[in-house]
């Protein structure tokens, strides 16, 4: 995971700049960050600001997509349903991760709040036409595409051939290393998933994720405190247990 350093951030005093983008994550780590300063006044003249409750669905499969937005703080959680009813968590999203899909004009997946979320929304004709003029904001939308290509065949190997304290752990590795993008690997965080969920997005039952946190925790490679709050005192460690090299 990219790690934002002070060089990078050096235009956060750069007056040409819109205020409201200055500090935001997506402006130094997200799709804005190929954006100059003429751009993204334009972009930020239509951009709105929202703040959404956790559970709160962002956006239905099937439903016309009329706005994207850029993640600014929280976890995004995207589903597929069946047609029987039948529903499968496929993946999460973070700051400062772009939500939509570019010249798309419905949404193949669900989009839901796992935890309070911060984005900044704006209209996909303004994206569109910024796409045309600026060849880097459409060079980063492929690669954020590629991003998701190779993290879901990451996440079948996953699925498909790591035991069940490999696929937890590699959950809990996961969010460590996602969750707060602007200060890099996180040791202290709360889990934006329910059990019923993380047993969901891995394919196991609720007491197979919950026998397998508590042997994590006997093997000191995590504590947990209130059921929900995870402390990590060695990433690396965390990481092995993964199964990752």
């Amino acid at each position: 995971m990219q790690i934002v350093s002070e060089h990078s951030r050096k235009d956060i005093h750069n007056s040409d700049i819109p205020v409201v983008c200055a500090a935001c994550e997506a402006r130094h780590g997200g799709v804005c960050s190929t954006l100059t300063p003429s751009q993204l006044t334009e972009l930020s003249r239509h951009s709105t600001r929202r703040r959404i409750d956790p559970g709160s669905e962002m956006v239905g499969q099937g439903e016309a997509t009329n706005n994207y937005a850029n993640i600014i703080r929280g976890v995004v959680k995207l589903s597929k349903m069946l047609s029987d009813g039948r529903q499968q968590i496929v993946g999460l999203q973070f700051a400062p991760d772009f939500m939509g899909r570019a010249f798309t004009r419905e949404s193949a997946l669900s989009a839901e709040a796992a935890t309070g979320i911060d984005i900044c929304a704006f209209p996909r004709a303004v994206v569109e036409r910024l796409v045309a003029e600026a060849p880097g904001l459409e060079h980063r939308l492929h690669e954020q595409a590629l991003k998701e290509l190779d993290e879901a065949r990451d996440w079948m190997l996953t699925l498909g051939r790591k035991t069940a304290q490999e696929k937890v752990a590699s959950f809990l590795y996961l969010i460590a290393t996602h969750i707060d993008p602007e200060h890099g690997n996180a040791t202290e965080f709360d889990l934006p998933l329910s059990r019923a969920d993380i047993a969901d997005y891995l394919g196991l039952t609720i007491e197979t994720v919950s026998r397998q946190i508590t042997k994590l925790r006997k093997d000191g490679v995590i504590r947990v405190e209130n059921s929900r709050r995870v402390i990590v005192p060695d990433v690396d460690r965390l990481m092995r247990f993964a199964g990752m090299d």
